[in-house]
């Protein structure tokens, strides 16, 4: 069995992963994917803390800002502003069904400017969250 520190070890590479993953998905100009995979490595960085600092019982949504609250309770940090409404903007990008059309819908709603906005915007928070695991 896992400890908490190794389950959190776990997100984290899976989350580094993702991150890295749309920094690809940038450079190929996958605009959509590019904030798809921000939204995926900041929920799994978010569920690692919280698993390390509340228990193994992570919720088993995809609402970033949801997750957050509760492991915020548990450790009195708090979120700027900015970071907030990124986690929820990202929260809107999870996609649970990827029928091409639906994707062909959500993906026209992101451009190279809102992809690489988001992915800065996603890299900042994703430092400032691991900062959270000392």
């Amino acid at each position: 069995m896992m400890t908490a520190e190794e389950k959190y070890w776990h997100w984290l590479d899976r989350a580094k992963y993702d991150i890295e993953s749309a920094e690809i998905m940038y450079s190929s100009g996958r605009w959509f994917y590019v904030v798809f995979m921000c939204q995926q490595a900041l929920e799994k960085l978010v569920k690692g803390l919280y698993n390390y600092y509340v228990d193994d019982n992570v919720p088993r949504v995809h609402k970033i800002p949801f997750i957050w609250k509760r492991l915020a309770e548990k450790i009195s940090a708090e979120i700027s502003e900015n970071h907030l409404s990124l986690l929820e903007e990202l929260s809107s990008f999870y996609v649970a069904d990827r029928y091409p059309e639906f994707i062909s819908k959500v993906s026209a709603t992101v451009d190279s400017v809102r992809a690489g906005d988001l992915l800065s915007n996603s890299k900042e928070l994703f430092v400032w969250l691991t900062d959270l695991k000392k």
